[in-house]
This record gives structure tokens, C-alpha cells and sequence, in this order.
């Protein structure tokens, strides 16, 4: 992800009939995220008592529920079956009311054997940067005091779907790629989101990867925008 996402997220708050100064992109370039690693995530809410406004912020990759003791978790949260998401209690009520968007260039997936994967790397033909359905929580860690407001994190998961046909052979899982005319409907905390919600965007979010571009590439090892390169 390099640093066109800030210009994105001014883009799209100006589109919302904001002011650019209302969102405060600051997105450092990187090309190599892992779980637990920091994101960027556009959501919309209230800050401080403010209005509901659009928010661009850095958040944990794996979603860790209010109620958890703990950052780490030992089941992996950093990503979610879109299938029956809004019936599932880890879900549930990050779906009704916590959704955002995570903004990629592009992500990996790996294929063959354990041992001697192949790494793909999948983007939009024309370069533009993806929106991944997500949903997300905040987690006050207990350790902390309580009005110590660094005890706050964001944490954020991606929902995924059954592969698209032209997908099927490297992964059987797509992330939920959400077109930009969906986004502000999906962010929107004054809309409950429920399943129904979820599956107009998986339907949406099966179009959008049906357009995608696939490259081998080498090793994912190190930080940089020679990882995304395809290699012959």
C-alpha cells in the first residue's frame, strides 16, 4: 500500500460534500502487511462528542472483541466469513454499526504445496486502490488506566466470500471488495447493518474481484514496491 491512499481518502471525503481538513490521512507506504500489523481504515463516526464524520485511521489487523482481557488472541480474527457474519456473537455487533473500509492496492495470496508456495499478487488492471469490506471494534486494554486514552486500539477484521471462478484455482476465499459507490452506504453507523447488508456486498464485492489482475511474484520478504512486481 503506498501513499496514493491519502489522496484517495480526500478524494472521497470531498465527495461526501465534506471539507478536506475533516479527515486526517497520514498513511505511511508499506507493501508488506501481516496480521496484527497496522491497516488503514476509513469509518465513519463521532470523535470527542463531534458529528458523525468520516475518519481515516491505523488500526490492528485481527478484530479483538471489547470483552477480551487481551490484545492477542489465540483464534485468528483477521478475517471474517461473510456467510452468516450478523448471526456469529464475535460479530454481530461490529456488523450492526462498526463497518469501514480497508484500503489495499492489491494483496497476496499463495498457491501450491506447503513448503514451495507460489505468491500472487492481485490488484485492479488499472492500478486503482481496492475497498475491503471490514468491520471493526475498539479494545481498552484493562491494564491501563481508565482515562489514559492510549489504552484505546483499534482493531479491524476484512470479510471474505467463496472465490470468484476466475480466482478458484489460486485461493478459495476473495476478500469483499466493495466498488467506491458503496462505500459511504457500508460506513454509515446510522445504518444497522445486518445480513441482508452483508450480502449486497458480497454480491457487489463478486463483480469487482471478477475484474481483477493476477502476477506471480517473488519471495514476500522485506518492504518495498519491488514485491509487487511480476517476475517472468
Amino acid at each position: 500500500m503506498d501513499d496514493t491512499v491519502n489522496e484517495l481518502v480526500t478524494e472521497f471525503v470531498v465527495s461526501t460534500g465534506r471539507k478536506p481538513e475533516d479527515r486526517r490521512p497520514g498513511w505511511e507506504p508499506s507493501w508488506n502487511i501481516a496480521p496484527t500489523e497496522r491497516i488503514p481504515l476509513l469509518l465513519e463516526s463521532a470523535k470527542g462528542g463531534d458529528s458523525i464524520e468520516p475518519r481515516f485511521e491505523s488500526a490492528y489487523w485481527s478484530l479483538v472483541p471489547s470483552w477480551s482481557k487481551t490484545l492477542k488472541l489465540k483464534a485468528s480474527t483477521y478475517n471474517a466469513r461473510a456467510e452468516d457474519i450478523a448471526e456469529k456473537p464475535m460479530w454481530r455487533k461490529p456488523v450492526q454499526s462498526h463497518r469501514g473500509i480497508v484500503l489495499a492496492s492489491g494483496y497476496y495470496e499463495w498457491q501450491g504445496p506447503k513448503g514451495s508456495k507460489t505468491p500472487y499478487f492481485l490488484r485492479y488492471p488499472d492500478g486503482q486502490l481496492m475497498g475491503f469490506a471490514g468491520v471493526y471494534s475498539w479494545w481498552a486494554d484493562p491494564t491501563m488506566d481508565r482515562d489514559d486514552p492510549d489504552r484505546w486500539t483499534l482493531t479491524a477484521t476484512i470479510l471474505t466470500s467463496d472465490a470468484v471462478q476466475t480466482l478458484a484455482d489460486i485461493h478459495d476465499r476473495n476478500p469483499v471488495i466493495l466498488p467506491e459507490s458503496m462505500w459511504e452506504h457500508w460506513i454509515d453507523p446510522t445504518v444497522t447493518g445486518d445480513q441482508a447488508l452483508v450480502d449486497d456486498a458480497v454480491r457487489a464485492g463478486v463483480a469487482e474481484a471478477e475484474t481483477l489482475r493476477f502476477d506471480i511474484v517473488g519471495p514476500v520478504r522485506g518492504n518495498g514496491p519491488e514485491l509487487i512486481e511480476p517476475i517472468a
